[in-house]
């Protein structure tokens, strides 16, 4: 079949009185969206956490208060009570009432890698967020391209409602002369006109519904869409083009060749979940480290340090005590074998979702490949049918002037020459919307 060049009125190219693309429009539409806002939320919280972790390098400070009564203290044994009794010395041993006032610093000097650690993981989770936030947004674009077309088509469908109308008011004309000079019957008028009255109800429904969709997607890209302007022309070829030159004859290759790559959101979302496995396992380690940190105890009450002389006097001081503490808590060593398990079981479960959906990606494209080149070989035929239509369509007229035929038998032609039209046009809108649900399903 010969190859030709079909003119397709594109109107993606000029949206709006302002003449957004619709790149621009689903730009508009992403920026719109209540969840663009997420971003900012995910990129605050992390940096509140990171800061929050940092400060484990600080010196931790607390404060404490406390007043105790024992049932029993230390005390002289009688025989140096009496010694001392001898010697004139009131030895009157420590009171069962104790009080103190105090407070505690320490000052991490080496957590073994826990800080670091709990760093890189709140900045994993954050990627993660972030990952996940503009997966959600990417779908907002299948929503734009939904509406865009079904604008587009509707567009199209009004335009040829309006040629339609223009025919059989033609033909109605026609018959009212023809009515009036006593070549046809006023019923065969009568026909055409209800038919014209008919198609002026589509095209009623057909505003209706646009105007609908016109405000919902002027409220979703947050911008006045008051129209679809066609402003310039997208020549589509028959030629096989990169898009759709992937036949069906390929596409087991395609489907099975273990080098495919995606460029969607949700790889980046995969290997984020991935990275943030990694750094939870690397937490693992340090758990296992001993810290070693410096610290200074102080506190005002009784008893001191001193008890030998709180045994003789009653008196409240102020009494202090500075260190290092090297702890090692190997409690960690229990469970380690669990918690590996469960990241690694993380990790495959990462894993497996990433091959399903590279696995129904596949699929999707395959599916869309052969819609692209389905709708070429439709159109095709589509300016072939369309000129075959309008011949037969012309030649009942001329046959009902000569009364051959009868006007019922003129706008079956006339319906189905429409139906022609508008199949042409559904057929390249269905091309240009596979086109563009392709570069949304490979994000090229």
């Amino acid at each position: 079949m010969k190859k030709k060049t079909l003119i397709v009125a594109f109107s993606a190219l000029c949206m709006t009185a302002h003449g957004q693309t619709l790149q621009e429009c689903q730009q508009a539409a992403e920026r719109n969206y209540p969840l663009i806002r997420h971003y900012g939320l995910i990129e605050k919280t992390t940096q509140l956490t990171m800061a929050n972790i940092r400060k484990g390098w600080l010196p931790q400070v607390s404060a404490q208060a406390q007043a105790t009564w024992q049932s029993d203290v230390v005390s002289w044994p009688e025989q140096m009570k009496t010694v001392y009794q001898q010697m004139g010395i009131d030895m009157k041993g420590l009171r069962r009432d104790q009080y103190r006032i105090g407070i505690d610093i320490s000052q991490t000097v080496y957590d073994g890698g826990a800080i670091s650690s709990q760093k890189a993981i709140a900045l994993e989770q954050g990627n993660v967020q972030t990952a996940q936030t503009e997966v959600s947004l990417y779908n907002v674009r299948k929503r734009v391209n939904e509406m865009y077309f079904s604008l587009l088509m509707l567009d199209e469908q009004i335009l040829l409602n309006k040629d339609l109308q223009e025919l059989l008011a033609a033909n109605e004309r026609k018959l009212e002369a023809m009515v009036k000079g006593g070549t046809a019957a006023e019923s065969d008028w009568q026909s055409v006109k209800a038919e014209r009255l008919n198609v002026v109800q589509q095209a009623t429904s057909l505003e209706s519904q646009k105007r609908m969709l016109t405000a919902m997607l002027s409220a979703f890209c947050g911008l006045e869409v008051n129209q679809i302007q066609k402003s310039e022309e997208l020549r589509v070829k028959n030629e096989e083009s990169p898009a759709v030159g992937m036949a069906a004859a390929d596409s087991s290759f395609f489907s099975l060749h273990p080098s495919f790559k995606s460029n969607r959101p949700e790889m980046r979302l995969f290997d984020a979940q991935l990275r943030l496995t990694d750094a939870q396992e690397k937490g693992l380690n340090t758990a296992l480290m001993p810290r070693l940190s410096l610290f200074a105890q102080g506190y005002y009450g009784y008893p001191g340090y001193n008890m030998f002389e709180d045994m003789m006097s009653h008196k409240w001081s102020l009494n202090g005590i500075i260190g290092a503490r090297l702890t090692w808590n190997i409690g960690g060593l229990y469970t380690r074998k669990n918690d590996k398990a469960k990241l690694q079981l993380q990790r495959e479960m990462t894993a497996s979702n990433r091959e399903v959906f590279l696995f129904n990606n596949r699929l999707e494209q395959m599916q869309q490949q052969e819609e692209m080149a389905r709708h070429k070989r439709l159109m095709a035929d589509d300016e072939e049918i369309i000129s075959l239509r309008s011949a037969v369509r012309k030649a009942a007229e001329s046959k009902l002037s000569h009364g051959i035929i009868d006007v019922n038998d003129l706008l079956r032609e006339i319906n189905q020459e429409n139906a022609a039209r508008v199949q042409q046009s559904m057929h390249e809108i269905e091309i240009l919307k596979d086109i563009y649900d392709y570069k949304f399903t490979t994000n090229n």
